[in-house]
């Protein structure tokens, strides 16, 4: 089997950034160019999920995500060791006191309609993100920002409530993305037919439910990228027909390979299979606000009645490994290390019974069937929790329909979440009392102290200390079930060159791919 394989990054990852999160000196632009690459071709990408959305404001999807790096830019990207790195801004300086920075603009970057990017399109598009109005999905994933201003010598100045060190980080957030201010500040209406970006590629065609088509920015400001003429964003819902295209050569590269497929697909002729470790979990969301789950000891009982290092083998099929009922593993910086929880049948039954449920509990499970696994996990879900005496049912139903009925509106359904950037990017995202999607309604005044105390805590070692409190309290009150993390897979044509898959499982890079000896010749 061929495949390439990163093994778990945090020892890499504290070592390259012990002091990322609160620069206090300039960040400089990097090479742009580290490695040889052959220019031209087109690349063939496959995707499992429609990108329903163009606007970048609103998007919520990996396709989307996706789509939204191809044709635009942030004042930040990611790098693959979670650091933040110079996109729009090639270079940013905070305060002393951590609550003002000001982020320098490159020269020379233009949008798609040839326009000079200047400081007040950064400000305006960051504004319309944090209005409430907007609904970006992404909204309070940027941090405690008071403000977004110009600066006199036009670089963008960013106030924060309070001692902020991740901002860089949070502003490469996907939804993150800067437009023309007049559109920004104005009808956002044009962003759902068109891209009027600065990123590395330009859109020729969009039909959301079955193909995508982008073609290379000349003007890109970074020299010599992108390698690739153009690229075909390819939805295929069904993934038995679309690791059927990767093998004969149809697709080039597929950005998410199921378990069940990974093995026989990397052993394909032509095919390299992709892996690495993620902080990607799926979660059963329990709304906390109402019966049965506001009942802790409900909770606790179903969470008893799993076998985490069974559900790797039953879910994952191997490539992964167990949660404990928060979203942070060993792939983040703050991992608070605690044993894994372990299935107690008698336990289970007992705090059923004390919880009013001595012959047991019936209720529905719903699932979405993207990705496959999260219907997989449903059914291990049931079948585990029977002998605790749970009675339920799984109703699973296609992606679209999940996330206009389901979603943030259920109160017992499957859910699925890439790994974040940072411990407070996903707290803030899912578990505190203000998260942008608290789908579980938990409300815990010391989980939010906690949060809010680290993400203004300089002191490294403090910081890992309130982290670490805060997962031992979801572990001890369970919002949600976290049974299981993922491993990242996806695989290419042998040609495909330079493309690395990145933990945080939505961001890709495709600018920096290109395609060598055995390419087809496309258009």
């Amino acid at each position: 089997m061929k495949t390439k394989s990163l093994p778990l990054n945090r020892r890499l990852f504290l070592k390259t950034s012990a002091a990322l999160p609160f620069l206090s000196a300039s960040v400089g632009l990097s090479s742009s160019k580290a490695f040889a690459a052959s220019k031209g071709g087109t690349l063939n990408v496959s995707v499992n999920r429609a990108p329903g959305k163009l606007n970048p404001f609103l998007h919520r999807l990996n396709s989307e995500y996706l789509l939204g790096e191809l044709l635009y830019s942030g004042l930040t990207r990611l790098g693959q060791d979670m650091s933040p790195q110079p996109d729009l801004a090639e270079s940013w300086t905070p305060s002393a006191d951590l609550t003002e920075w000001t982020f320098t603009l490159r020269a020379g970057a233009t949008f798609h309609n040839g326009k000079a990017v200047v400081a007040a399109d950064a400000v305006a598009s960051l504004n319309r993100v944090l209005d409430k109005a907007t609904g970006s999905p992404g909204r309070r994933n940027l941090g405690p920002i008071e403000s977004v201003s110009e600066g006199s010598d036009g670089t963008v100045v960013i106030k924060t409530s309070l001692p902020y060190g991740d901002l860089p980080v949070a502003l490469a957030y996907s939804t993150a993305k800067i437009v023309p201010a007049e559109i920004a500040s104005g009808d956002l209406a044009p962003l759902d037919q068109q891209a009027i970006g600065t990123g590395p590629f330009k859109l020729v065609s969009y039909e959301p439910d079955r193909l995508t088509v982008v073609e290379a920015n000349p003007d890109y400001f970074i020299e010599g990228l992108p390698y690739l003429d153009k690229i075909n964003l390819m939805v295929f819902p069904d993934a038995t027909a679309e690791m059927a295209a990767l093998i004969a050569g149809e697709v080039d590269l597929s950005l998410e390979v199921p378990p069940a497929d990974f093995t026989r697909v990397g052993a394909a002729t032509g095919v390299v299979g992709l892996r690495t470790p993620s902080g990607r979990f799926i979660d059963i969301v329990m709304a906390n606000d109402k019966p049965p789950f506001n009942d802790l000891r409900v909770r606790e009982a179903l969470s008893l009645s799993l076998d985490r290092q069974a559900m790797i083998d039953l879910v994952a099929e191997g490539f992964g490994s167990p949660g404990n009922d928060t979203p942070i593993n060993a792939a983040y910086r703050y991992y608070g290390d605690a044993p894994v929880k372990k299935r107690d049948i008698a336990r289970a039954k007992q705090l059923l019974a004390e919880a009013g449920y001595p012959d047991g509990l019936k209720t529905t499970l719903v699932a979405s069937v993207k990705p496959g696994y999260r219907k997989t996990l449903a059914v291990v879900v049931r079948e585990m929790a029977k002998e605790a005496g749970f009675d339920i049912e799984v109703k699973t139903m296609a992606h679209s329909t999940y996330l206009d009925q389901v979603w943030k509106k259920g109160d017992f359904y499957v859910g699925f979440y890439n790994m974040q950037p940072t411990e407070d990017a996903v707290f803030k995202l899912l578990f505190t009392s203000d998260a942008a999607w608290n789908e579980t309604r938990w409300n815990n005044g010391d989980f939010d102290q906690l949060v809010e105390k680290a993400r203004t805590t300089v002191d490294i070692a403090e910081r890992a200390k309130l982290y670490a409190s805060a997962q031992e309290k979801m572990r001890a009150d369970i919002p949600a079930l976290v049974p299981v993390f993922f491993d990242l897979l996806a695989a290419h044509r042998d040609y495909v060159e330079n493309y690395q898959l990145h933990p945080r499982g939505a961001t890709f890079s495709l600018e920096k791919v290109s395609l060598g000896a055995g390419a087809p010749q496309r258009g």
